[in-house]
């Protein structure tokens, strides 16, 4: 049964319209003006909305523009007694999903009320559909690299995706951490709603309550309308807290709250209100050490750490990094509409050697400087940072002093397979081997 909401100024029209949804069982809430019924809409969400066109202090037209701004698949039957062709046509294109003139039968009103409903749960099992169809194509990957520690990492997100446990991820500045998030909201049911990334160490602690909770009219001086949190506007939706260990404590608190309650109170408001949410949190802190240190609640941090996902430095993963390099470089390329240059293999051996203290978001960086500075061309090392041109020399001896034989194979099968964008005929030919031996060297070295 549905959730309906009427605004009616007639008593007796809406009186009677409410009787009859109740005996079929569905839930009501009958208002009188346009006023209450978008304060209605302000609060939870509907199934249908069936509203007057003629009230004051607000009309019907502002009913619906309101509904479909809160809720874009929500539909809005319009009823009216004075129907013009000009009101009829701007209600159409504002959204309605029909415009009816009173009198009308009871048995009409009823019968598009139903086929409004349905289009509405047709329209979010096709969203549905996409997603699951989505999933299948999607899967992990937006996380590039087939290292042993992503490989594991990608186990644990396909595990817990599809749950609705809270997460803590865990990693340095620019490992990926927002992009594990997405892909956990992306592989979950809740992929077809709004997920949304909100920075805690970007706000001071009063900005943040206001962001994350709003505010009811009047609550201080200025605020004129209701304001709805971002909590409340990703109703079935996921949100990332990130830099969750930068939070003030005064925040920990009502953050607290609405995970141990699902539901918050807006700033200046009395009523809870119900959110359906889930929460996913970042840092790149020991939130451990910060709880011992007092910065930190603890019960929050068990709270959060339902599930904790470590994502690995760059470092640590050296064998993703010739991947990731294309991946870049074939998106920055594209971004700045030119061919994908080849990278060099003395610039890959840079790369393999350093450190990248700033991880994934660096080596980005640093491609999108060599694409620019390469143009279509082959990215040389005199396109790189000039902290990184200086490992050139160091580099090159220590890859013909240091590395094994299979290393240097290992090095050099990578390195034509990328030349010849993974045409493994090609590369066998190169090579001097065929394709079997090939494919097993590939297999071996994971390559």
């Amino acid at each position: 049964m549905a959730l309906i909401l009427i605004a009616e100024d007639e008593q007796i029209a809406r009186e009677n319209l409410e009787h009859v949804l109740r005996r079929e069982g569905h839930t009501v809430v009958a208002v009188e003006n346009g006023m209450m019924a978008i304060r209605e809409l302000e609060q939870r969400e509907f199934d249908l909305v069936v509203t007057d066109l003629r009230m004051q202090p607000v009309d019907g037209m502002e009913v619906l523009s309101r509904a479909k701004e809160l809720y874009a698949d929500m539909e809005v039957i319009v009823v009216t007694g004075y129907a013009t062709v000009s009101s009829a046509v701007e209600a159409m294109q504002k959204g309605a999903y029909y415009y009816i003139s009173k009198p009308y039968q009871i048995d009409e009103v009823r019968f598009l009320m139903r086929r409004a409903m349905e289009k509405r749960s047709l329209c979010r099992e096709v969203a549905d559909l996409r997603r699951q169809a989505d999933i299948g194509k999607t899967d992990t990957h937006l996380l590039i690299g087939s290292s042993p520690s992503m490989q594991a990492m990608k186990g644990v997100i396909r595990q817990v995706a599809p749950t609705d446990c809270n997460i803590l991820i865990l990693g340095e500045t620019g490992t990926g951490k927002e992009l594990v998030a997405r892909t956990i909201h992306n592989l979950s049911p809740r992929a077809d709603r709004r997920f949304l990334a909100i920075n805690c160490g970007a706000f001071n602690e009063e900005l943040l309550a206001h962001e994350l909770f709003g505010h009811e009219r009047e609550a201080f001086t200025g605020a004129r309308g209701i304001k709805k949190g971002l909590l409340e506007s990703i109703q079935g939706g996921t949100i990332l807290l990130d830099e969750i260990g930068d939070m003030p404590l005064a925040m920990q608190v009502k953050l607290l709250r609405v995970l141990q309650e699902r539901s918050l109170l807006r700033i200046g408001g009395t009523q809870e209100i119900p959110v359906d949410i889930r929460v996913l949190a970042a840092t790149n802190k020991d939130l451990k050490e910060e709880v011992e240190n007092g910065h930190f609640r603890k019960d929050l941090y068990y709270r959060l750490n339902v599930i904790t996902i470590p994502v690995p430095r760059l470092a640590d993963r050296r064998d993703d990094i010739p991947a990731l390099s294309l991946h870049f470089l074939k998106k920055i390329s594209e971004t700045q509409g030119k061919q994908s240059a080849m990278i060099a293999e003395p610039v890959m051996d840079i790369l393999l050697s350093y450190e990248f203290p700033g991880n994934v978001r660096e080596l980005e960086n640093i491609m999108e400087r060599a694409v620019t500075l390469a143009g279509d061309s082959t990215i040389e090392v005199r396109h790189l940072p000039f902290d990184l041109q200086s490992f050139a020399d160091r580099v090159t001896r220590r890859s013909q002093e240091f590395l094994t034989l299979e290393e240097n194979e290992r090095n050099y099968i990578g390195w034509v397979m990328q030349q010849v964008n993974d045409n493994k005929t090609k590369a066998a030919e190169i090579l001097g081997i065929d394709r079997v031996s090939l494919w097993r060297k590939l297999k071996r070295y994971r390559i």
